[in-house]
């Protein structure tokens, strides 16, 4: 009770302290979910500035959008409007080093400093969240049923950890709505800042074991954000998660899955490069159900969207419409180039079960073609927690080209590199491990039928290049 006690007050306190403050200044604003707390409070009319460590196309379309965004990390560049410790809001994101020089400079400065997290949960207490948190799918999950209600009657407000590719952007406004969509990112237990009306739980795969330590941690934590559900909510789980819930008194549980499940797919047919099926919910069926993106791993997708929007309160035609003309979003089953004789997409997928979902769902699509794929690890700590599942997902392949680690917030670890996975692969496959500025010769080389470019890194800015090179040969 005291725990619960001091939460609530804390999350009233951070509300209030909003409530005086006319500037914002954000480390790390070109992160995907930071910006779209930027797009936030711009969009309030609030200063807001930032530092990110790179420019990229995020970023240079904040600055269009307003706000002084910089790339040093060096305190006499924050703007004077963002000095006023009494009225500026600081918010970061967990992966900034605690040496950062300008967080250092508002810690002893005594400013207001949030994670992305906190602030998000607090814009969120007077709205209706519906989450999405889990290992993988939760992007195109929670992009895909913010669609569904913005088409909808009932619409909603959203913050999501991807480019849209319906609206280019990775945050929706609608005054009008009390719904909220919200990605419930479980890095760092930020997902324990939301008090979600309806949730869904996509996966639970390990992940993130450099801050759990342990896959029972990771799993209480999933735990924990079952009990944050509000009252009169609901949570639908996909079924066979190993995780346990505990919900509060008035609310409803569910489970989906693609074939079974009280939400479900039934009549599945996919061919012509098209996926139609009859969706089984206990609130309304809804028949002949096309999906805009026809990759299967998007049916599981689909059914977690289309049962939040209709908890919601959208109709059956409303989600049916919706869903053909759902464009997807970047980087997830993103197809740069598709003709008879090349294929080109890429995916975020970055962790070894997205992987193997992600080649499956391509298996699936491009039936009796050869399939093959770049794969950039993400994180020395996870690769050196997950190299052979990682190489047990990749051998599902034709041929796999392996890249160095993209680092990210980490420091190289001893005896980790992307050699582990490839020493695991399977000895019978096409494998080659490459420096990545090697990959579009390699590609020139290659002839490849269906490409798939995997990772969370920096390989993704080959996809212009690559498309280049398969549509000349």
């Amino acid at each position: 009770y005291e725990m619960q006690r001091s939460l609530v007050g804390s999350e009233m306190c951070i509300r209030d302290s909003l409530l005086i403050m006319n500037a914002v200044y954000f480390i790390g604003a070109g992160g995907i979910g930071m910006s779209a707390l930027v797009r936030y409070f711009l969009s309030k009319g609030m200063i807001v500035g930032g530092y990110d460590r790179t420019p990229c196309n995020l970023t240079e379309e904040l600055r269009a959008e307003g706000a002084d965004i910089h790339y040093d990390d060096n305190p006499e560049l924050i703007p004077a409007e963002c000095r006023d410790k009494e009225h500026t809001l600081v918010v970061y994101t967990p992966a900034i080093p605690e040496t950062h020089r300008e967080l250092t400079y508002f810690r002893q400065g005594g400013f207001n400093i949030q994670k992305r997290a906190e602030v998000l949960g607090t814009l969120t207490r007077s709205m209706k969240g519906l989450c999405v948190a889990g290992t993988h799918g939760k992007t195109t999950t929670t992009s895909m049923a913010a669609h569904l209600l913005h088409e909808s009657h009932v619409g909603c407000n959203a913050f999501l950890g991807g480019i849209t590719k319906n609206y280019g952007t990775n945050y929706l406004l609608n005054q009008e709505s009390p719904f909220v969509v919200i990605e419930a990112d479980e890095f760092d237990r930020s997902f324990h800042h939301l008090r979600p009306f309806a949730s869904v739980i996509t996966a639970t795969d390990a992940d993130h074991l450099d801050i759990y330590g342990t896959e029972e941690a990771y799993l209480e934590s999933f735990h924990h954000y079952t009990t944050l559900i509000q009252p009169g909510g609901a949570l639908i789980i996909h079924r066979g998660l190993k995780m346990k819930d505990e919900l509060q008194q008035g609310v409803r549980r569910y489970e989906y899955a693609r074939n079974e499940g009280d939400f479900h797919a039934e009549n599945i047919r996919i061919g012509g490069g098209r996926i139609v099926f009859d969706f089984v919910s206990p609130i309304e069926c809804i028949d002949n159900v096309e999906l805009g993106v026809p990759v299967s791993i998007n049916i599981d997708n689909g059914i977690a969207a289309m049962a939040l929007a209709q908890i919601a309160g959208a109709t059956a035609d409303e989600i049916r419409r919706a869903m053909l003309s759902f464009a997807g979003v970047d980087r997830r089953f993103d197809f740069a180039l598709k003709t008879d004789r090349h294929v080109l997409l890429s995916d975020y997928a970055h962790h070894p079960e997205e992987i193997r979902q992600s080649i499956l769902s391509v298996r699936e699509v491009f039936n009796g073609r050869k399939v093959a794929a770049v794969f950039q690890p993400h994180l020395y700590t996870r690769t050196r927690d997950f190299y052979k599942e990682f190489a047990e997902s990749l051998s599902l392949l034709d041929e796999v080209i392996l890249t160095e680690i993209y680092p990210a917030r980490e420091l190289p670890i001893e005896g980790v590199s992307s050699q582990l996975i490839y020493d695991n692969l399977r000895p019978d496959m096409q494998k080659m491990l490459i420096s990545k500025d090697e990959l579009p010769e390699v590609v020139r080389k290659g002839n490849y039928d269906v490409l798939i470019v995997l990772g969370a890194g920096d390989v993704v800015n080959y996809i212009p290049q690559l498309k280049q090179i398969m549509e000349q040969s």
